[in-house]
């Protein structure tokens, strides 16, 4: 099943609705027997856990079948990030892909040796807007915005120290993740929390794609367009740590909980790699693509 946050011009308030096929289904209004199909948000439904899941999708295939014009085409919906205010920041993991490593030591002209566990860090909360918004360029702080294509992991099952065999099922699902970068504040504040949670740098979207559905996370291409022109074009397969090896290091001690999000790394192709370096502009077109759930579309805009 795909669920997204969306909201349309006769009814501005976001809300939970799954897109099946061309068609997307607003959960809120959808009953059987008087029981609604699912809560008011994503993240409600996430935290019920396995059986709500079950139900809401059940609802969900059921209704479009039987009840057609209650759906909504696809060019009224405005999608929102699919948990617009996550309860936890964004966990991410760098230098996950061996290509992607080598050219941002070469960029910072430090240690090219592969990472043996995984690098962690965040994005803060405040980053993450939605796959059509605007990506704020905050050219008073910062003159070198980047791109990083990422597949998000979300988090379904709660569960601490968890063993890689284990992991895959402690996920609701997967979405697509534009880490985007001040690489200027990465460097000056030595550490990498404050160039990657500016305000709008956590485009996010357009749906979460369930589990079941989405199949093998090792196995997904992953792309990033740049006004048209393809700037990474990657597998999942590519990673270093596998999703499996992420949640398995993440949970180290630390309780991953249902809602949590992960990003899993960025191929090679960020601007900052580039001979000359590319950095976002006002008026720039970014698409990030992956197998299976979707396309974000964002323009960047002076802030």
């Amino acid at each position: 099943m795909h669920y997204g946050t969306f909201s349309t011009s006769s009814n501005p308030l976001p809300r939970l609705g799954a897109r099946v096929g061309d068609r997307v289904l607003d959960l809120q209004a959808a009953q059987v027997d008087g029981r609604r199909a699912a809560p008011d948000t994503l993240l409600e439904l996430i935290q019920q856990g396995p059986e709500a899941w079950k139900f809401a999708s059940e609802v969900a295939l059921a209704e479009v079948r039987l009840k057609p014009s209650a759906t909504i085409a696809p060019d009224e919906v405005r999608w929102h990030a699919p948990i617009p205010r996550p309860l936890k920041n964004v966990f991410c993991v760098g230098r996950n892909y061996a290509a992607h490593a080598r050219e941002s030591a070469a960029a910072f002209k430090g240690d090219a040796t592969l990472p043996e566990i995984p690098v962690f860090f965040s994005k803060a909360t405040t980053a993450v807007t939605g796959p059509f918004d605007e990506v704020l360029r905050h050219a008073a702080v910062t003159s070198q915005v980047d791109w990083e294509a990422e597949l998000g992991v979300v988090i379904g099952r709660a569960g601490r120290n968890i063993a890689a065999g284990d992991a895959l099922a402690h996920v609701f699902g997967y979405t697509v993740i534009n880490d985007v970068t001040a690489r200027d504040l990465q460097q000056r504040h030595a550490q990498w929390f404050k160039g990657k949670s500016l305000d709008g740098s956590c485009p996010m979207g357009p749906v979460i794609v369930t589990a079941d559905e989405f199949g093998d996370p090792q196995n997904k291409r992953i792309t990033l367009r740049l006004n048209g022109v393809t700037k990474q074009d990657a597998r999942t397969s590519d990673m270093i740590f596998s999703v499996a090896t992420i949640i398995e290091w993440l949970s180290k001690g630390l309780t991953l909980e249902p809602g949590d999000i992960i990003a899993t790394g960025t191929p090679e192709g960020v601007g900052m790699g580039r001979s000359p370096q590319e950095w976002l502009q006002d008026g720039d077109i970014v698409e990030t693509e992956i197998e299976g759930i979707g396309t974000m579309r964002n323009v960047v805009r002076n802030a």
